[in-house]
């Protein structure tokens, strides 16, 4: 009976994960744009089951005790395995963390093609590598949980089978499907060596340690998908500064093979590293600030070149240290690409200062110009058109790209807090100063992990 009463409280505690960790997900759509989404997972699953200590009366308190550690560890485990998605490393280390949790002999692991991991003295040709089971690939179909006799015989008809019926000789087993976005991405399978071995509270913990899975997957699906967007919205920035960019600086090199060609080989020395950096940091989701720093700098050389080496007078004033910290690419340059492109005058120097420094937690770069500026309506409008929803339709476009593009990944990247502020004035200059929330927390923490 003891047994039995500790079973029942683990299967309550999977089944609260299980629904905890689904409602979580639309939480996360509804609210995050999927950076979030498994920090919002894991609280909603630790909450159920804390839940879980108050709410289950079916068994004593030592045993809800032990059902809730239980689950827990069952959640953190799976949750850090699955970090990386579904892939053979990470399938091995959960058939391992999950077994021991089952009265199963054997579970496996399966994309949509093929077993990734299968862990248990269970005897079956199809060993991680060999493609799915006739079963499996109807689990994987029909995307419901199956239990079947001869899990694994492909040459004899699937039977789904009655709880309590005896069929010696054959190996059973559960077969739940791993679901994201209502699309089967693979399965979880449970072998017993007996039909009556599958009672109801097993087939509600694959059920439950199945969603669990699902909802996890879930989670990882959504952080890519953020990732992705952010190397395209990084993309989109080059986009618009290679046009009006690259011509000008052709042109510019052009005009120096005749009368300076030393500098003509210089600056495309400097052009060819500036695009190459600018193709590298494409691919990556980071990069450190003073990285980025350096990438500005070449982009003012090369306008310095174009424009007259009086015309663009630059400075930098960055707190020691600051320089470490993680950064989206393309966040200072777009800022004074605009400084360069709309506030010069047509006669004197523009002066362009970039300062870095912390301000309690957060981390604030201004860029400072003594330009042109401009009135209060107009900077308003740009930061209103960076920061406020935009419809489908409306295009992206000049100083207003730049600035929501920023915008939109300093959120992604910092959170909350995090953004863009402007203070111009007509004839005297401008200041874009972007705050990253929490950055000098990040840099602390960056340096302990260094230690």
């Amino acid at each position: 009976m003891a047994s039995r009463s500790r079973l029942s409280g683990w299967i309550a505690g999977a089944v609260l994960v299980a629904c905890a960790v689904v409602l979580s997900v639309a939480l996360v759509r509804s609210v995050s744009d999927g950076l979030m989404a498994a920090a919002m997972l894991v609280g909603c699953g630790f909450a159920a089951v804390i839940v879980l200590g108050g709410a289950v009366s079916l068994s004593p308190d030592d045993t809800r005790s032990e059902a809730t550690e239980r689950t827990l560890r069952v959640a953190t485990g799976t949750l850090a395995h699955l970090h990386g998605g579904l892939t053979e490393e990470n399938a091995r280390a959960i058939c391992a963390l999950l077994l021991p949790e089952t009265s199963a002999v054997g579970i496996a692991i399966t994309d949509v093609t093929r077993v990734l991991a299968l862990e248990g003295p269970v005897r079956t040709p199809f060993v991680p590598g060999t493609p799915n089971a006739k079963p499996t690939l109807e689990v994987l179909e029909s995307r419901r949980m199956e239990t079947f006799v001869s899990v694994d015989q492909e040459s004899q008809d699937v039977r789904h089978f009655s709880i309590g019926r005896r069929r010696d000789g054959h190996l059973f087993g559960v077969i739940v499907p791993l679901l994201v976005q209502e699309r089967a991405i693979g399965t979880i399978k449970f072998y017993y060596r007996r039909d009556l071995d599958i009672d109801r509270t097993q087939l509600a913990i694959a059920e439950g340690l199945g969603s669990l899975l699902s909802t996890q997957l879930s989670s990882y699906e959504l952080d890519r998908q953020a990732e992705l967007t952010a190397r395209a919205e990084v993309k989109a920035l080059q986009a618009q500064i290679n046009p009006h960019f690259l011509f000008n600086t052709l042109n510019t090199i052009a005009s120096f093979t005749r009368t300076n060609p030393t500098k003509a080989r210089d600056l495309l020395r400097e052009f060819s590293t500036f695009y190459r950096r600018t193709l590298e940091s494409s691919e990556k989701t980071l990069i450190s600030l003073s990285q980025e720093l350096e990438q500005t700098r070449r982009y003012l050389k090369i306008e310095k070149a174009r424009f007259g080496e009086d015309r663009i007078v630059e400075t930098e004033h960055v707190e020691g240290g600051c320089g470490e910290l993680p950064v989206p690419s393309f966040l200072v340059q777009p800022i004074v690409e605009n400084a360069v492109r709309h506030a010069m005058r047509d006669e004197g120097a523009l002066n362009i200062d970039i300062q870095v420094a912390t301000d309690g937690d957060d981390i604030l770069i201004a860029v400072v110009d003594d330009g042109l500026g401009m009135d209060k309506a107009v900077a308003d409008r740009l930061l209103a058109a960076a920061t406020e929803p935009r419809a489908p339709s409306a295009p992206d476009q000049g100083t207003g790209m730049a600035l929501r593009n920023v915008a939109d990944r300093l959120e992604r990247f910092f959170g909350v807090g995090s953004g863009v502020e402007i203070v111009s004035k007509p004839g005297e200059g401008t200041c874009v100063t972007l705050r990253l929330a929490g950055g000098r927390r990040r840099l602390v923490a960056l340096r302990h992990e260094g230690e």
